[in-house]
């Protein structure tokens, strides 16, 4: 398989190139270089930039606000978003319950949610993992009762990202609880703004507030939110998961940090000399690059690869990719802790010497501690190794 660039490609990398210089607020940018948190407000605004260009939601179907772009072009586009960097479109909605909604909702769905999904006017978060139901997804708990043209909803979702910023929650809901677990579940669209929905926060080991627990509580909601046919939920979020897993290897995330270690390790001294020039250093730095080029093109592969698996069909590789994807990240932020050395330690404000690493190195270590969770978050590393041997290896 040829895979560099052709002309046509080279020259759409660059157009999205010079779009992001001319348009990404510089603070934003800042912001995301030195690994801190966005707020709302900031995400928004750049993401109704990216919609007034016609790229928030780039990889739908023209007739819903897509580009046409081929599957090369929107991996180029995320990939030098990532890089550049700025926050990708809120995945929740664009990546994830966008794409189930025009292709399993029904036209009313799909007139009413898609153009605010596209526009942020309504930001989503995913209700599938609860206490005790993570990787075994399956075993959820959360019940949808039919009562007339209604479902009412009781039950727990755990780690459910940015909720506390959220409209809408698209749930994984059991709704006959005499059939095998997967047969019996359903996939409900919530609006958060309905009574008896508690939203509790989370502090992950960072100091942040990503996550958070969401109660329901006889929750009332319309029998039209429901996407697609009743207890078929599970086949969806088996669609839903593979668009998540195909992306979860960011790539570019991980280019960004290399040349971020790159830079910092020219500035840091080790044995007097700057840390970039330590052979150790660099074997481990060369190495993980070499791996991140390996993944590279085996997303590569699955992007040319796109749409031979059929409707709703997990790609195997999609797994490849979670779990090197996930590995590097980690290896990534490790690298960043060893430039840093003893300012990964808690800021001291009587130190002068910890008030002048503070500029660059405050948020290496909280981003070290909360990319833990990589090789977690969108099914386990261990649950995709499973994947692996019984679709790949036939075990």
């Amino acid at each position: 398989m040829y895979l560099a660039l052709t002309k046509e490609q080279q020259a759409f990398r660059e157009e999205v190139r010079q779009f992001l210089r001319d348009n990404v607020p510089p603070e934003t940018r800042r912001k995301m270089i030195e690994g801190r948190h966005l707020s709302k407000e900031e995400m928004v605004t750049w993401w109704r930039i990216l919609n007034k260009k016609g790229w928030s939601v780039s990889q739908w179907p023209k007739e819903y606000g897509g580009t046409g772009w081929t599957s090369v072009q929107h991996y180029i586009f995320k990939e030098e978003v990532q890089m550049y960097p700025a926050p990708v479109p809120l995945a929740f909605g664009v990546s994830m319950v966008g794409p189930v909604i025009y292709t399993f909702g029904n036209d009313a769905q799909k007139k009413y949610y898609l153009p605010r999904i596209a526009n942020v006017d309504h930001w989503w978060c995913q209700g599938f993992s609860e206490p005790g139901s993570g990787s075994d997804l399956a075993s959820l708990k959360t019940k949808a009762e039919r009562r007339g043209d209604k479902y009412v909803i009781n039950g727990q979702k755990a780690w459910t990202t940015f909720a506390q910023y959220a409209d809408m929650i698209f749930c994984l809901c059991r709704t006959d609880p005499a059939a095998k677990k997967q047969a019996g579940i359903s996939f409900i669209l919530v609006d958060m703004r309905n009574k008896g929905i508690t939203v509790r926060p989370i502090q992950t080991i960072d100091g942040g507030h990503e996550v958070n627990e969401v109660f329901f509580d006889d929750v009332e909601v319309p029998v039209e939110n429901l996407v697609g046919e009743e207890n078929k939920g599970w086949d969806y979020a088996k669609f839903l998961l593979g668009n998540e897993r195909t992306g979860i290897a960011r790539v570019g995330v991980s280019k960004e940090r290399i040349r971020r270690i790159r830079e910092l390790a020219s500035k840091t001294q080790s044995g007097g000399r700057p840390l970039i020039e330590d052979p150790a250093f660099r074997e481990k730095l060369a190495i993980c690059e070499i791996e991140l080029k390996a993944l590279e093109l085996t997303q590569l592969r699955v992007v040319a690869d796109e749409g031979k698996h059929g409707m709703g069909k997990l790609n195997p590789a999609s797994s490849v990719l979670k779990i090197k994807g996930s590995e590097i990240q980690q290896t990534t932020t490790e690298l960043l802790m060893e430039v840093i050395g003893p300012f990964a330690a808690a800021y001291d404000e009587h130190s002068d010497s910890s008030k002048e690493a503070m500029e660059w190195s405050a948020q290496i270590a909280p981003g070290y501690f909360n990319n833990r969770k990589v090789s977690i978050y969108g099914g386990s590393n261990e649950i995709q190794r499973n994947i692996i041997s019984k679709t790949v290896l036939g075990l």
